[in-house]
């Protein structure tokens, strides 16, 4: 079954690509991830988690820590669960840009019903970051679908990383706007900002992105079919040696991307006693270095290739966990985490480049559904993880110790998959087909 590819013209038919990149699909995938970036930024990583575990829950002894640990976790686990499946039915319903409307109503709406949290409802608290997340997240699975959609092979590494360039522009934006809303205590109108910013800058995605395509299957038949294809993409995944390596790769040192994210504010406030106008303008230190690394490293991406790219941000990534266990004070941390930052766009933007080159054209909602299967499961294992050794030894400082290790092994097993060469890609997508 084919699909019509990424095209610049009107009437070119299908599997036809036209090598000039089309602006209208480009820029509506961006300011996706420029929408998307307002949760990451406020939601997940910098003021939430603070409100919910020190106000919500209540920090003493790692609580807080251990049920936020366990929000991200479950709602991972979910995503983790359904993604390839629901990448199955957009590849063979046509659906795909429907879907991702879907998921991000659901997380708009959860983020809405967060101005009615108050101190001690942990468990109404602990539903709607797991409902948001879920909208988020997976959401997430259709979106990347596009990148081999919107842009040709030689591109891909350049637009994915202008899109996470993009998005470090939406997190430093939405958190300037949080600023003065947490200094006045305003933390309700805080959660509706972030909410009207997503829904306001993804609606272009939803009107200029590829539009969905009939395929003649009802959702049910879809479905069905879509399940029985994904098993067949995980068997066929799993039976290649460089993709078998590459996700597992993928699935070990992204557990320590996610679990820096989730818990690096956490870290900051609880050992180093950050206040929360401090953690805004660190973060947004933090976004503007992972900016300029993205766009900086968009290029050599395609050039050198992600392998190589990717192997340096994870070692740069060991040295950094490292040295935060020895961090003592508000300053030393300033200048790690904008350090940090430089690699965080670009360790991204170049697994998801390295990913597309092992992708069968019009299977791209599959495979990236098996890709958030993996990237997702590996965010249930580092925040229980972090959760826990923070709980028992009743200090984050082991807890972000145990994160490099993470690094280190996903470094070693990367080591071990094919750089890929364009040969070699062209040889896999055809025998794949």
């Amino acid at each position: 079954m084919e699909a019509t590819r990424y095209t610049g013209k009107k009437g070119i038919g299908k599997g036809a690509v036209d090598k000039r990149l089309n602006k209208k699909y480009i820029i509506s995938w961006c300011l996706f991830d420029f929408a998307n970036s307002s949760y990451s930024a406020v939601i997940a990583s910098v003021i939430f988690p603070l409100f919910y575990a020190n106000y919500v829950v209540g920090n003493r002894e790692g609580i807080g820590d251990l049920w936020w640990g366990m929000a991200i976790s479950l709602s991972m686990a979910i995503i983790a669960l359904t993604s390839p499946f629901l990448g199955g039915i957009a590849d063979y319903s046509g659906i795909r840009k429907r879907l991702l409307f879907l998921y991000t109503a659901i997380s708009v709406l959860a983020i809405v019903f967060f101005a009615t949290l108050k101190e001690g409802m942990i468990l109404a608290g602990f539903s709607m970051i797991v409902i948001a997340n879920i909208g988020m997240e997976g959401g997430l699975v259709f979106y990347n679908a596009f990148l081999p959609q919107i842009a040709p092979k030689k591109y891909q590494g350049r637009v994915s990383a202008w899109g996470f360039g993009t998005g470090y522009a939406g997190s430093i934006i939405s958190l300037l706007i949080a600023l003065p809303l947490v200094k006045a205590g305003q933390y309700e109108l805080t959660w509706l900002m972030v909410a009207g910013f997503f829904a306001i800058f993804s609606m272009p995605a939803f009107f200029l992105l590829p539009s969905d395509r009939r395929a003649g299957f009802s959702f049910i038949k879809a479905g069905s079919t879509g399940i029985r294809f994904t098993l067949a993409t995980l068997r066929e995944l799993w039976s290649r040696k460089d993709p078998r390596r590459f996700l597992l790769a993928y699935f070990i040192y992204q557990d320590g991307i996610n679990t820096v994210i989730v818990f690096s504010s956490l870290f900051a406030a609880t050992t180093l006693g950050f206040k929360p106008q401090e953690l805004i303008a660190l973060y947004i230190i933090v976004q503007f270095s992972a900016l300029i690394g993205a766009f900086i490293m968009a290029k050599p991406i395609d050039m050198w290739g992600p392998k190589k790219v990717i192997m340096t941000s994870l070692i740069m990534w060991s040295a950094v966990v490292v040295l935060a266990f020895f961090i003592r004070t508000k300053v030393q941390f300033w200048v790690l985490a904008s350090f940090a930052g430089l690699g965080l766009g670009t360790v991204q933007a170049a697994t998801r480049a390295f990913y597309v080159r092992f992708i069968p054209k019009d299977k791209e909602s599959e495979y990236f559904g098996v890709y958030s299967l993996v990237g997702k499961s590996s965010a249930i294992i580092g925040p229980l993880v972090f959760g826990q050794v923070s709980s028992a030894f009743k200090s984050q400082r082991p807890a972000i110790l145990s994160v490099a290790a993470f690094f280190i092994l996903g470094m070693v097993v990367l080591y071990f998959v094919s750089g890929s060469s364009q040969e070699k890609d062209e040889e896999y997508r055809k025998d794949w087909q």
